[in-house]
């Protein structure tokens, strides 16, 4: 695969592009039928390159007078995969043309959430890049 400038291609106002802030409140207005009712807001990181894989991270950052405790979190990767609103299919579908051609995503896995503070926990997202 060619050299290509990741932390560029993959920048944060391209991040938010990709899964802009709207979403959240779109994903909980289908979950709960009020998008002021989550605990929680959702955005998109590039996180490394390594090799074959793009590694990215769902980081859940709590809002203001709410509580994102782990029984909210620990069970969204199952949510997310099946999802329409967070809808991964697409979303690595748009990573891939960002890769003009220099690779094509392959399959795609969410990690475990994991607990990086009470205000925020993560979602790990890695897609396999072929040449």
């Amino acid at each position: 695969m060619n050299k290509l400038d990741y932390q560029a291609i993959f920048s944060p106002e391209k991040m938010n592009a990709l899964f802009p802030a709207h979403r959240t409140g779109q994903f909980f207005e289908a979950l709960f039928g009020d998008a002021e009712e989550g605990a929680y807001d959702v955005g998109l990181v590039f996180r490394e390159f390594n090799e074959n894989e793009i590694c990215f991270e769902f980081h859940l950052k709590q809002r203001n007078g709410k509580c994102l405790a782990c029984n909210l979190t620990y069970g969204l990767p199952s949510v997310f995969m099946r999802h329409p609103v967070i809808d991964l299919k697409g979303l690595v579908k748009e990573i891939d043309l960002l890769l003009e051609g220099t690779g094509k995503c392959s399959d795609f896995q969410l990690g475990a959430t994991q607990e990086i503070s009470p205000s925020l926990h993560v979602v790990p997202l890695s897609i396999r890049i072929i040449s």
